[in-house]
């Protein structure tokens, strides 16, 4: 899938947002600036959070209650260590709400089979392209609509 522009990402990310549903694992892959945050961006607008949405780099773990479907916006870049996910409660946090993950590499083996990996990739004039490795659990519910 082509996303022309940083608008046309954020629309999938709304229509992405329409099929959440608790317990969901979204895995985002892609380098800096491939649009992983912009695609989460639209995922919570589409959940009606209208306010400000920037990578959680530092925090690593941004939380958003308040969304339609609670979401915790994940990113995983500066982690290191294998010891320090199990700090997050990423398992414990899936009960009441869904997870975007940005670098999900950092997780190894344990990224969650069911969750839906999309991989970003810049494509030029401010393009990307998407590839969707769709797991069952998504399989009725992918390609968004």
């Amino acid at each position: 899938m082509i996303l022309d522009s940083a608008e046309a990402t954020e629309r999938l990310g709304g229509a992405i947002a329409a099929m959440l549903r608790p317990g969901d694992v979204i895995a985002l892959f892609g380098n800096l600036g491939a649009g992983k945050t912009t695609l989460t961006r639209g995922i919570l607008s589409g959940l009606g959070f209208d306010g400000e949405v920037a990578s959680p780099t530092f925090p690593i773990v941004q939380t958003y209650e308040e969304a339609r479907v609670p979401l915790w916006h994940v990113d995983l870049y500066r982690i290191e260590d294998s010891s320090e996910l199990e700090e997050l409660a990423l398992d414990e946090a899936r009960q009441d709400a869904a997870l975007v993950i940005e670098w999900p590499e950092r997780l190894g083996t344990t990224l969650w089979e069911d969750a839906l990996r999309l991989h970003l990739v810049v494509a030029g004039s401010g393009a990307r392209s998407l590839t969707a490795h769709v797991p069952p659990a998504w399989g009725d519910r992918w390609p968004p609509r």
